[in-house]
């Protein structure tokens, strides 16, 4: 059966008969049928999927992920969906999703211990009413601590790695292991993790002491900044394109260039370039995943004829099958103007 790397597993096949009944029993009334991916998704897009099944526990994941496996029926792992755009079809397997049930935090001097469910503006707020420091930066990402490490994620250019010293981790055999910050190879939004199928259960950070109030009100600004510059009552997946260095360079971010492109406010059905900010794509109401890669496909082709550089996306697509590519490979080539 084959492994991916982008946290799916299964070869397609058609729901087993007995399937569910077993994740039910492993995951007693947190195991549903036929749900709308658009109910969870922080764009609201997406059709159904198969089943979802939320875990309380490395021994429920292990559980779970040991089912799918025997089954060969695809598996794909989520957080906060912050970062993804599922299909309009929906999804042909099981979507295990790790959040609120998994969101224990302990502290003991500067190290923080935390499970991967756990909301990221949460944990900002939490270790910083302790006076440590070093997360700030996290404190307005709407997605868990799991989806972060995996991505290395952050803002203002910083990445969570700087912080993490070792992960929990369980993989497709749903056997766990603990890798150190070394074995994670962090970079910029990258890390060894997404090399392999690796479900991401906790993590340890160590962080700096500092003083309370004063990171209080850094986490107030950031939060401030936040409702300023981004269109934050509209759903969305927060940034859409990566930035790249030699662009930011020359050009600048990728809102930027979106902007002096003349694309902001520019819409595909019920899709927009957000008018607030332009590296948001905003659903303004019943948006389809189509409509939001014809976006993506307009911006990228229409930023290389002025710029010569290529917008490659954050947010991953994820397909009827589970499988995980980045949105822009997904998108038509469009140009201003010409949505299809």
């Amino acid at each position: 059966m084959p492994m991916y790397a982008d946290g799916v597993t299964g070869s397609g096949r058609a729901m087993p008969v007995g399937l569910f009944a077993a994740l039910d029993r492993l995951c007693p009334g947190r195991a549903r049928r036929s749900v709308s991916l658009a109910g969870i998704s922080r764009w609201k897009v997406g059709g159904p999927a198969d089943v979802l099944v939320e875990p309380q526990s490395a021994e429920e994941i292990s559980g779970v992920l040991q089912l799918c496996r025997s089954a060969e029926v695809p598996l794909l792992v989520v957080g906060d969906t912050s970062n993804l755009l599922f299909a309009d079809e929906g999804f042909r397997g099981v979507m295990m999703q790790i959040g609120r049930r998994m969101a224990d935090v302990s502290i003991a001097g500067t190290t923080v211990t935390a499970q991967a469910g756990v909301w990221m503006p949460y944990l900002a707020a939490t270790v910083g009413r302790a006076g440590l420091s070093g997360i700030e930066h996290t404190a307005g990402i709407p997605g868990t601590l799991g989806g972060l490490v995996m991505m290395n994620g952050g803002s203002q250019r910083r990445g969570i790695g700087e912080h993490v010293s070792r992960v929990w981790t369980i993989d497709e055999r749903g056997e766990a292991a603990i890798l150190g910050q070394a074995d994670c190879r962090f970079a910029y939004r990258r890390s060894a993790m997404q090399d392999r199928f690796v479900v991401i259960t906790a993590a340890e950070l160590v962080l700096e002491r500092g003083d309370a109030r004063a990171i209080r009100r850094t986490i107030i600004d950031i939060m401030a900044s936040r409702r300023r510059k981004f269109p934050l009552k509209l759903p969305n997946c927060g940034s859409v394109f990566l930035s790249d260095p030699a662009m930011y360079a020359t050009v600048g971010p990728p809102g930027h260039a979106i902007e002096q492109a003349g694309l902001k406010g520019l819409r595909a059905g019920q899709a927009q370039i957000s008018p607030l900010h332009a590296n948001f794509i905003v659903n303004l109401g019943g948006a389809t995943a189509r409509d939001i890669l014809t976006l993506i496909g307009i911006a990228r082709s229409t930023v290389f004829d002025r710029t010569g550089f290529w917008l490659n996306c954050e947010v991953r697509h994820v397909g009827p099958d589970g499988t995980l590519r980045p949105a822009h490979e997904m998108a038509p080539t469009e140009r201003a103007g010409q949505p299809s």
